[in-house]
């Protein structure tokens, strides 16, 4: 095999492309040659599509095979790569378009092979730094006693398997464990090893979009497992799910899930009880093991054994100064023993050595534990043994403890300890006595602190508050303490409100948990729907910001329900705008979503509040455009004008005249939106507005691309590439995904126009990932229209026809119509270049009464230049109606100073004229529009209508 010979890695797979060799783990795979070429040619170009015809290319270049023989070789090669259902899967097949390798590889030359690490798993030695930084785990301990054995089973377990589950009692360190090991496998999955704590949820339809926002996803999404899924299909990653239990049958549904959709994805979860699911592999924890009941134990030997070795290193954390010695080792053994090796109770133990030492623990332990192992002799549940050691440790509490400890179970995730002493402190209780309280608990291990962002948080377990939250519910003061919380977050998001200290107001939002905690209370039968209000509306701007959508839509939509006296006020007018920006993401286009903007704009009407509705008429507009109401959306972009120069608002006036300039654009009139577009940018340069995000868009890159587009209609079709460029690289700079998919699908738009091939269908290609990842179903079905629209430029009608009919179908459902007609156009001259006449006819001429339906729109000229093609090829239109409808194609695209759609008209009239032997009136027809262009001429356009006037020319000159 020659030195330069290149390898790429996948999975557990090495293929040698000089040496034409595949191996599995070191071992070779026998593999037929075609199937063999097949593999080159797709790991050539992962993520790519390859069609049926580059593939037949390059496995039997020179012949000619039936598509039949290429499925048999896939079938093949997919049978050697042990793909099978549920497990991995590096080869897809994409309908209508041809195959795509999906698999992570990596690329090494043979040189340097054999110095490179195997492509399992491989661990970096202890202590060293790991260089991944996309990793969202919590910080692992230092030092993590009695799990070694664990460790390396769970090394191994991942993988070999990819699923494991790590199962035991509550307390017995299974986070710990959890994180140690996939800190441990950070420079394995080159950083990609994502924490999703589940204690914090109490709604297990949130699981998904909970994974969805640790993976980094914001997307608006009634559904975000299409986008967690395109996420983990394109890299090796390992997943943690901590704290399965309490959501377990959902849970469980989700990992199988995962696991069997998701073949490069490892799945690490720790629950009390196993999933008992596919692909599932359990690791009981078990406990740390314990001295025996021996009399002459020593220091020594005790502290050969896990469980005693962790007392000890609690001991010494608590501050206590104690040390091992001969005399109290059997008793260190002795409480570890009774501990049942539970990490959690030895460490409660542990904590009560400051104020008892040892000794006294362990009198302690003896004297109030044969209640707590009454259970245990009478076969109890496991997890009982755990509320049996948390009874004891709550039974060892002050009464103020006790306080403090069952009021902080109201929090769900963690809080700061300002929060934790507005919630705990009462008239008995001062916040002093509340803070002595939580240095106490954490003494105990029953709060931990923790850092976050730089700021130190407090948080219960997730056993301990559960356990807790039974005592708060027992006590009669459930009502009472969740009513604080619900005020407390009231009073710190309203400071934000009214300016002051906005970050405890961002640290307050960290508790999500708790919101949701609050707001279930609140809207409760016996909750107090009034504060619920309040809350919902100060969480709502919040909600939309996370993009959170759901949350928001779901609890305005409750706290409209309940406004009572708040009706017609400003915080009804809140909730209905929150409601209204996050039904348009999650509802549709529906009337429903309509009536809830236009009830909104009434509200803000009604109440004054003119930047609301200035925002609500953005909304509007954009629904308006989506559902291709274009006449619409003018009027409000006019309305909008007006009420932003009433405001003198700079941004509103930006925004708005950005608005009436793509109204504009998709109405028709080019001129009128080039004006507009052009006096935004001028305006936004002189009154320094760089950004505008309102409704999830951003308006300047929207702005952009209707730039760019007008600028190629007017005739200059150089810089509108070049706007289309930059339009693309801003949208890019950002982080939302709607953006940057606006900024695809219509800069595509502008290089099709251009002819530019190959940059469109680039540009197509990370549409269709981006919107697909996202789960941005109508942007992923115009990303499949325009994939069609590039193999149409390409000569592949077939193709086009193909994948133009899936994606109208789905934007008809969606209800949107932005830019259906000019895809319904397009696939009318698909199926005329496939002599599918009738329907071409057909499909053309209902885009045409679309289109007057609407008044017009600024594909007009175009679907009448069409109309009149293949009605001349279907001969159902002779050569005088032809003629007329190519001479109004070319008015009208006058008329909406369209030179670009002119020049088009000008081409087929010309041709039309030429094929009735009047040559010298179509050259002069097309030479005079041609003339008027002052760039562009490489562009494909130009270049045809280039070679039609030198033809002519020199048919006039001929007869001349």
């Amino acid at each position: 095999m020659p030195a330069s010979d290149e390898i790429v890695e996948f999975g557990p797979y090495r293929l040698h492309v000089a040496g034409r060799l595949l191996q599995r783990n070191g071992v070779v795979v026998e593999i037929g040659s075609r199937a063999l070429d097949l593999l080159i040619a797709l790991v050539e170009r992962p993520g790519e599509v390859l069609t049926r015809r580059e593939l037949i290319a390059r496995a039997w270049p020179g012949l000619v095979v039936d598509d039949a023989n290429l499925r048999v070789n896939v079938a093949s090669l997919r049978k050697c790569l042990g793909e099978r259902t549920g497990g991995a899967r590096y080869i897809v097949n994409v309908p209508g378009r041809g195959y795509s390798f999906v698999g992570p590889t990596k690329r090494v030359r043979s040189d340097s092979s054999s110095q490179k690490s195997s492509p399992r798993l491989q661990q970096p030695p202890p202590g060293a730094a790991s260089t991944a930084h996309e990793h969202s785990l919590p910080e692992k301990l230092g030092r993590l006693v009695g799990r070694d054995d664990s460790i390396v089973e769970l090394d191994e377990l991942l993988t070999k398997h990819r699923f494991v589950s790590i199962v035991g009692p509550g307390g017995m360190g299974k986070t710990t464990v959890a994180i140690f090991v996939a800190h441990r496998m950070l420079d394995a999955f080159d950083g990609a090893v994502y924490f999703v704590d589940l204690g914090s949820l109490t709604d297990a339809s949130l699981i998904p979009g909970t994974i969805a926002g640790v993976l980094g996803l914001k997307v608006p999404s009634q559904d975000p497992r299409p986008s967690i899924l395109a996420f983990l299909a394109s890299r090796r990653t390992l997943l943690v799910l901590d704290n399965c239990e309490h959501l377990i049958d959902k849970a469980a549904d989700l990992a199988e899930w995962l696991y069997r959709s998701a073949p490069q994805t490892h799945l690490l979860a720790t629950s009390r009880e196993s999933l008992r699911v596919e692909g599932e592999h359990v690791h009981i924890l078990p406990p740390l093991e314990a001295p025996p009941p021996v009399e002459a134990l020593t220091a020594a030997d005790a502290m050969s054994f896990p469980a005693v070795q962790l007392f000890m290193d609690r001991v010494a954390a608590t501050g206590a100064g104690e040390q091992l010695t001969n005399e109290i080792a059997a008793l260190a053994g002795e409480i570890c023993r009774r501990m049942d090796g539970i990490a959690l109770a030895i460490e409660l133990a542990a904590g009560r050595v400051r104020s008892h030492g040892v000794r006294g623990t362990a009198e302690l332990l003896h004297h109030r534990f044969n209640l707590l192992w009454q259970g245990r002799r009478s076969a109890l549940p496991r997890h009982q043994t755990l509320q049996a050691m948390l009874d004891w440790s709550y039974n060892l509490l002050s009464d103020t403890d006790r306080r403090v400890l069952y009021r902080l179970s109201v929090f769900v995730g963690p809080f700061d300890l300002s929060a934790a002493q507005r919630i705990a402190a009462d008239a008995a209780l001062d916040e002093a006595a509340v803070t002595e309280a939580i240095e106490s608990l954490i003494d105990k291990s029953l709060l931990s602190s923790s850092m976050l962002n730089g700021v130190s948080y407090l948080r219960l377990l997730d056993t301990t508050r559960a356990y807790a939250s039974a005592k708060l519910v027992d006590s009669g003061e459930f009502p009472t303490v969740s009513r604080r919380l619900a005020e407390y977050l009231i009073a710190r998001l309203g400071d934000s409100e009214r300016g002051r200290k906005p970050s405890d107001a961002d640290r307050a939002f960290v508790q999500v948990g708790s919101v949701r905690a609050a707001l279930d209370w609140a809207f409760a039968d016996a909750g107090d729907s009034a504060l619920g209000v309040r809350l919902a509306a100060l969480c709502a701007p919040r909600f939309l910001e996370r993009s959170l959508l759901e949350d928001c839509f779901h609890w305005c939509e409750l706290a409209l329900l309940r406004l009572g006296a708040k009706a017609g006020s400003t915080t009804h007018l809140i909730l209905q705008e929150a409601l209204a920006i996050s039904a348009m993401f999650t509802r549709g286009n529906g009337n429903d979503v309509r009536e809830s903007i236009e009830h909104g704009l009434r509200l803000a009407r009604s109440l004054g509040d003119q930047q609301r509705e200035l925002s609500l008429l953005a909304g509007l507009h954009i629904f308006m455009t989506r559902i291709g109401d274009f006449t619409g959306a003018v009027e409000v972009g006019r309305r909008s004008i007006e009420l932003a120069r009433r405001m003198d608002s700079s941004a509103g006036i930006v925004m708005a005249e950005w608005m009436v300039g793509c109204a504009f654009h998709l109405i028709g009139d080019q001129a009128g939106a080039l004006r507009h577009s052009e006096e935004a940018f001028k305006q936004a340069a002189a009154r320094g507005v760089t950004k505008i995000d309102l409704f999830g868009y951003g308006h300047r890159t929207r702005a952009l691309i209707v730039l760019a587009r007008t600028l190629w209609m007017t005739g200059s079709v150089d810089r509108a590439a070049q706007v289309a460029r930059q339009s693309v690289e801003e949208a890019e700079q950002g982080e939302h995904p709607v953006n940057k998919c606006i900024a695809q699908i219509y800069s595509a738009t502008v290089f099709l126009w251009r002819g530019d091939v190959d940059e469109a269908d680039a540009l197509v290609s990370r549409l269709i990932q981006h919107a697909s990842r996202y789960s941005l179903r109508p942007y992923q079905a115009v990303g499949i229209a325009l994939s069609g629209e590039v193999a149409l430029l390409k000569g592949d009608c077939r193709a086009a026809v193909d994948r133009l009919r899936e994606a109208l179908g789905i934007l008809h459902a969606e209800r949107h119509h932005v830019i259906t007609t000019a895809l319904s156009r397009s696939m009318a001259e698909a199926l005329l270049h496939c002599d599918e006449i009738v329907e071409a006819e057909a499909m053309i001429t209902a885009a045409l009464e679309r289109a007057e339906a609407q008044n017009g729109a600024f594909d007009m000229p175009e679907l009448l230049r069409t109309r009149a093609e293949i009605g001349t090829a279907s001969g159902r239109l002779d050569a005088r109606a032809a003629e007329a409808m190519c001479r109004r194609s070319l008015e009208l695209a006058s008329s909406q100073s369209a030179l670009s759609l002119e020049l088009r008209a000008a081409m087929a009239l010309g041709k039309l004229l030429a094929q009735q032997g009047r040559v010298q009136e179509a050259y002069s027809t097309l030479q005079a529009i041609y003339d008027r262009f002052t760039e562009g001429q490489l562009t494909r356009d130009l270049k045809m209508a280039r070679e039609l006037i030198e033809a002519w020319s020199s048919l006039t000159e001929a007869r001349s």
